[in-house]
């Protein structure tokens, strides 16, 4: 089966589980620099948002934007609200997280402003649906194997001026080499959650630069985003959810299996949470 296929079918099936444990970001939470600031977890995930926005050196006015991967579009509507005059369009793979962002929209009064389709990104072009001033890649460029196709295609659909801001899961830098121990980590995440391999944060920036961006900067959030795994983990433990995980089916329960390793990632240092901007060029 392929890689888009796998990653369709899980999305497909836990993301109702997901809608009804944790609600519309499918994202981790943050929580501090230094992951010390106690907050309510889906404040944490909202506050991600307004960090890497801040961060990332968003436009202050912007009249399109592109969400790719958008799960059901918790930041897609979080962005259309934050910029009134904004039109948005987010993409995933999942024709389940595509139907239920849709009725979210629709909810939210943004159905005229913000579109949200079952698509997969490397479709897209400028000549279909035009260019962005800000492209919004939260945690979904990890399911995706060709980082530097990845910054192309995203330098295409960018405006003159226009910014990337994305937050992925990586690996830490080497050297040192990965470990024997923090390989096996890393195996069982990607097998489990449908990734193929990670790369480092420094090898997104290099791709960033290839490609044509300017004014490209990369950090490291590990700490600021992990304590988000120990309440992920709390609410899989919680025999409430056992029903919702049982009817999703193996691969979710496989994905809820998964967690602890993640855990295990963050601890160990073999994960490293990887933030990227970069500009294209105005001239």
């Amino acid at each position: 089966m392929q890689l888009n296929q796998k990653i369709k079918d899980f999305y497909d099936a836990s993301t109702p589980l997901w809608l009804n444990t944790w609600g519309e970001q499918m994202h981790h939470g943050y929580y501090g620099p230094d992951g010390n600031r106690e907050v309510d977890h889906q404040q944490a995930q909202v506050d991600m948002i307004e960090a890497l926005l801040e961060w990332g050196q968003c436009p202050i006015k912007v009249s399109r934007f592109l969400d790719a991967g958008c799960g059901v579009g918790g930041s897609s509507r979080y962005l259309a609200q934050r910029f009134p005059d904004a039109v948005g369009l987010g993409v995933t793979l999942s024709p389940v997280q595509a139907n239920n962002g849709q009725r979210y929209n629709r909810e939210a009064g943004l159905s005229d402003r913000l579109t949200i389709k079952a698509q997969d990104l490397f479709t897209l072009s400028p000549e279909d649906v035009g260019t962005f001033d800000i492209i919004w890649s939260m945690e979904s460029a990890e399911h995706m194997a060709d980082k530097q196709g990845l910054m192309d295609l995203f330098y295409s659909l960018l405006r003159p001026g226009g910014q990337l801001l994305m937050a992925t899961w990586c690996h830490r830098e080497e050297p040192p080499a990965l470990s024997g121990k923090e390989q096996k980590i890393l195996g069982n995440i990607c097998k489990l959650y449908h990734l193929p391999p990670m790369v480092a944060i420094s090898t997104l920036g290099k791709a960033a630069k290839l490609s044509g961006f300017s004014n490209v900067a990369t950090d490291d959030w590990s700490k600021a985003v992990e304590p988000f795994w120990g309440a992920v983990i709390e609410s899989g433990l919680d025999p409430r959810n056992w029903p919702g995980l049982i009817k999703a089916g193996m691969s979710t329960i496989k994905g809820a299996w998964a967690m602890r390793y993640m855990r295990q990632g963050f601890t160990s240092g073999a994960i490293a949470y990887g933030m990227v901007r970069a500009t294209k060029p105005a001239g």
